[in-house]
């Protein structure tokens, strides 16, 4: 079948389908499409109607209308929605036009039909094409005429509308008010489009009747004679019970089915059982020469493995021959390479050392230089200075990556630092930039990252380097970093709400966080919580009080999972917005799991008397009634609404004082018990010496690197002077100390 459309310029297709699979009909659609429409189409597009959205889901599993939500955040959630349906819907459907190019068109609107008559009433488009499965008249009679049907009935003059089913397609030309129904083959057999063709009427298959199961148990019995004439006779008699049922259902007025029709349907389905017949029997004679086939392939196979087998073991013992070889030649390479270095040390060192020597020179009268010359609170960077100390902001140097810029590890002023280089859009607001440096600059608190130095020129802010990295990485154990004891992760939260208490006190105004999260909190040398990215913060001039619900016009920032659910409703910022993250920060530190849900997961578990089973199982000695104590308390914070938190400083901190204090104790019991005094370790190795030996500087050494430095040193390791005599001795005393201490801690 051809379509005469020499003037089309513009053809839409309606599919639909669940995630990642396309609906029958629609697949039905786009194959005919491709093999009718696409030579004389200029544009070929994929359309597709979802629903509206009027809910948004929340972190505590409710839903709010979108009415009640800010329009950044519904807008945000309606992008990603797209964006997932239109993966899901329409990428089966590309796949079946990848010698072609194809656009897309997502849609919303409440009912598929009249978003459908919209868009081609507007568009301009020439041709939609839509699939439908067929069904039988009752389900037209109950559930209405379709999608299909709609369109049909109520679709605009001046573009071309074709319904694609499994054995015939419907058009509706423009400016025509006639609908041409064609029976076509499109996925059927020729036996049936013949049928079709000579009768004029839509397929049996278009119709579900119970009773055809008769012709199915009559296929399925090959071995016996088949009754084609009973079958048909038998089909009839079911034919006629249903529309006599039908009838009596009070369906007869709108189904009339003359004599005629029937015996062509009865017709088609002998037909189509003979054809069933005779194909089974094919497939099975087949099915035996397959059978033998396969059995004489496998033999040779299995030789063929045989073969393959002793090949693959000649192979694996020359390969470890091969690799044998290859690890003396290495090891000889690598032999050669450390005597050049070393000879290249030797040779240069001199040399090496001045240039050190004035490099430090100069990079120490630069720093006095600008001390002398800046009279404020923090160190101003030149933007040569940023791009030498981040090797130009080398990749390999990028430690974090966050929403306003990446971070990056240098040395500044011979101090290992945290560069943080902003996006474009904050680097170019340089007034607001700078005056935001000023008041982090004068931010100072043993609980806060410090800022060192700015420079705005490039939009960079310099803070103090944390060993430890972020919070976010201790609790998950990322890069390596080991479980917290829990007598740290209460120290942590302890100093986390100081900083949050120093920060929501500061004069003449108050600072709010609005992104408090793991990820900002970040964990120094001696494992002390610092709170860091408080260039996020925002002053608060007037502070709302909690009792009070006020809307303003503010672009909300923060994370999802930890965003105060009173401030993204309203807009309304206030210091008990950063009490909710913290509250959800300490219930992270308690159960080491993910922030969504984890407010009901922990009430539900205090409820049914089973808090043990939620907390880290990486941690074996939980102390339950100050965990469950420090929950309660967290769960407070957490609250919806702001003002049934309770206060910082008069209500959070006293507790959270009271269970640090037991904490400490708990740490000195454990540190005196598990870390070695200082002289235990070798000043040459910094490890714990096995077999202590005094040598002449009077100081003690592990024995093997003593005895290794001697060989190439006649200096101290410790006072650098030289040594009298290479002569060492052992150190008794020591070494049982050490031997003693140590069987203590292993056992």
């Amino acid at each position: 079948m051809s379509v005469c459309a020499t003037e089309m310029k513009t053809v839409a297709i309606a599919v639909k389908g669940r995630a990642g699979v396309g609906g029958r009909g629609s697949r039905r659609a786009v194959r005919w499409a491709v093999q009718h429409l696409f030579p004389v189409a200029d544009r070929f597009i994929f359309v597709h109607v979802m629903p509206i959205i009027t809910y948004l889901p929340t972190p505590s599993g409710h839903r709010i209308p979108v009415e009640e939500v800010d329009e950044n955040v519904v807008a945000m959630y309606v992008k990603e929605a797209r964006v997932k349906k239109e993966a899901e819907i329409f990428t089966p459907f590309m796949n079946l036009c990848k010698f072609h190019k194809v656009e897309t068109l997502l849609l919303e609107d409440g009912d598929p039909a009249v978003g459908l008559l919209k868009y081609a009433a507007e568009s301009g488009i020439d041709c939609l094409v839509l699939g439908s499965c067929s069904r039988n008249w009752l389900m037209r009679k109950l559930r209405g005429p379709g999608i299909p049907r709609t369109l049909l009935n109520f679709s605009p003059q001046m573009c071309d509308f074709h319904v694609i089913y499994k054995y015939k397609v419907v058009k509706k030309l423009a400016n025509s008010l006639d609908t041409d129904e064609t029976i076509a083959q499109v996925t059927g057999s020729p036996v049936e489009s013949n049928a079709q063709k000579v009768i004029g009427i839509p397929s049996l298959l278009d119709f579900s009747y119970p009773d055809a199961e008769v012709f199915k148990q009559k296929s399925s019995s090959l071995n016996g004679s088949i009754d084609v004439e009973g079958a048909g006779r038998n089909s009839v008699d079911n034919l006629l019970s249903i529309s006599s049922r039908a009838r009596s259902c009070g369906f007869t007025s709108s189904v009339e089915m003359d004599k005629s029709y029937e015996q062509a349907e009865i017709e088609q389905l002998r037909l189509e059982l003979q054809s069933t017949i005779t194909m089974y029997k094919r497939a099975c004679e087949e099915l035996v020469h397959t059978q033998n086939k396969v059995q004489s392939i496998s033999s040779e196979c299995l030789e063929e493995a045989g073969r393959v087998h002793a090949a693959l073991e000649r192979e694996e013992t020359l390969r470890k021959i091969a690799a044998e070889e290859k690890a003396r030649y290495m090891q000889a390479l690598k032999e050669i390479e450390e005597a050049k270095e070393l000879l290249a040390k030797e040779t240069y060192g001199r040399e090496v050392a001045e240039q050190n020597a004035f490099k430090e020179s100069s990079e120490k009268q630069k720093l006095v230089s600008a001390l002398l010359s800046s009279d404020k609170r923090y160190r101003r960077y030149s933007k040569e200075e940023m791009e030498v100390a981040t090797n130009f902001f080398c990749e390999a140097r990028v430690i974090g990556e966050g929403g306003f810029g990446k971070v990056y590890k240098c040395n500044l002023d011979h101090t290992p630092a945290a560069v943080k280089v902003l996006w474009s859009e904050a680097a170019n607001k340089k007034d607001e930039f700078l005056k935001e440096v000023e008041v982090l600059s004068q931010l100072h608190h043993p609980h806060l990252v410090l800022l060192l130095g700015a420079c705005p020129e490039s939009g960079c802010l310099v803070y103090e380097y944390l060993e430890n990295g972020s919070l976010e990485e201790c609790i998950f154990q990322h890069n390596g970093k080991k479980t917290l004891p829990w007598f740290v992760r209460f120290r942590i939260i302890f100093e986390v709400a100081c900083g949050l208490s120093f920060l929501h006190n500061s004069k003449p105004d108050p600072i709010v966080h609005r992104d408090l999260k793991p990820g900002n909190i970040l964990i120094g040398k001696n494992y002390v919580a610092k709170i860091g990215d408080v260039g996020l913060a925002k002053l608060i001039s007037d502070v709302v009080p909690d009792n009070i619900t006020e809307y303003r016009d503010s672009i909300l920032a923060g994370t999802i999972y930890y965003m105060d659910p009173e401030y993204q409703r309203t807009g309304t910022i206030r210091p008990k917005s950063d009490l909710y993250a913290f509250g959800i920060i300490v219930l992270q530190i308690l159960t080491g799991r993910r922030p969504n849900g984890i407010v009901h997961t922990v009430q539900t578990a205090i409820t049914n008397a089973s808090f043990a089973n939620v907390l880290d199982s990486s941690i074996k000695d939980w102390p339950l009634a100050e965990s469950q104590e420090l929950a309660q308390i967290a769960l407070k914070c957490s609250k919806l609404r702001c003002r049934d938190r309770p206060d910082l400083d008069t209500e959070v901190l006293p507790s959270l004082r009271r269970l640090m204090d037991i904490a400490a104790d708990s740490m000195k019991v454990e540190l005196n018990d598990v870390y070695a005094p200082s002289h235990y370790f070798c000043p040459i190795l910094q490890q714990i010496m096995d077999d202590p030996y005094i040598a002449a500087d009077g100081f003690t050494y592990e024995h093997r690197a003593i005895k290794l430095w001697l060989e190439k040193h006649n200096i101290s390791p410790v006072t650098k002077l030289r040594l009298q005599h290479s002569i060492v001795i052992p150190n008794h005393t020591l070494r049982s100390a050490i031997h003693e201490w140590s069987s203590r801690v292993n056992s």
